[in-house]
């Protein structure tokens, strides 16, 4: 799962890098069914970086992974 998680990822950095942002694989809980990433860059501490994580992020990750349920920025 985790390979998976950071194959979309690495799909989702190119839009981030353009705004100077990153997104890091932190973690996979398969209890849960929570991704855990670290904003980087002009990201971490953006005013809109829940917004980039909900509508950007998690959407991806979850169009293409289903069986994930929560995204969280640590």
């Amino acid at each position: 799962m985790e390979e998976k998680i950071k194959e979309v990822l690495e799909k989702i950095k190119p839009m981030l890098a353009a705004d100077g942002g990153g997104v890091e694989f932190v973690s996979w809980d398969d209890k849960t069914k929570t991704v855990k990433v670290r904003l980087t860059g002009m990201c971490a501490g953006c005013p809109m970086a829940q917004i980039t994580l909900h509508n950007a992020i998690a959407a991806e990750i979850k169009k293409v992974i289903p069986e994930v349920k929560e995204v969280k920025a640590v």
